[in-house]
């Protein structure tokens, strides 16, 4: 019932049973979403506990600040806006539990050393590539992922994260150059077996 009817209804006339108060339009707003929502949370680094709250703190807060949705940008792009500051919020709560948390595993991660990478084509290195995107600080790796892996123009990002654009571009830059430090042990490795 609720698909069929969305499909009858425009962007414009969607907004407007949300706005009203529509319990299936808000049922459909959070399915189409949640996976929007939830992927923004892991992005910052929440735990699974944290990304529930947080995710219903977003529907929320989007569901009662419907009415100031200008739609000067896509409906997804504020909706993550929202996640992220609400997300941003949560870790500023957390911080000191968090730090402990993070000293521990740093910890942990330098008494253990890991043998060479190999690294094959396709998606091994897209891994790879990944993975070390996931040790970036915070926001180089919210930038990164954002207009790499969500294709977002820096204009949008920039909304995203409640920052100038050439904030985005800076971050983007910097992750750019860590990824390459962090990765010319691996990238040299294989130059260097070629030769």
């Amino acid at each position: 019932m609720v698909d069929g009817m969305w499909e009858q209804h425009g962007e414009d006339n969607r907004l407007r049973l949300l706005c009203s108060g529509d319990h299936e339009a808000f049922t459909w707003f959070v399915d189409k979403y949640k996976e929007t929502v939830f992927l923004c949370c892991r992005r910052l680094g929440l735990r699974e506990d944290e990304v529930e709250d947080v995710a219903s703190e977003t529907f929320m807060a989007a569901y009662k600040g419907l009415s100031r949705y200008s739609g000067r940008s896509e409906l997804s792009t504020w909706l993550w806006s929202i996640a992220y500051r609400k997300g941003i919020d949560c870790l500023r709560r957390n911080r000191r539990e968090r730090r402990l948390e993070d000293e521990q595993e740093n910890e942990i991660a330098a008494g253990r050393e890991d043998g060479p990478t190999v690294v094959t084509e396709g998606k091994e290195t897209e891994q790879v590539v990944w993975e070390a995107v996931e040790r970036l600080p915070r926001l180089w790796k919210v930038a990164v992922i954002l207009h790499y892996r969500q294709e977002k123009a820096i204009a949008d990002i920039a909304k995203i994260m409640d920052t100038r654009e050439n904030t985005v571009k800076t971050y983007l830059f910097r992750g750019r150059q860590k990824l390459r430090e962090m990765l010319s042990g691996v990238s040299g490795e294989d130059c260097n077996a070629g030769k």
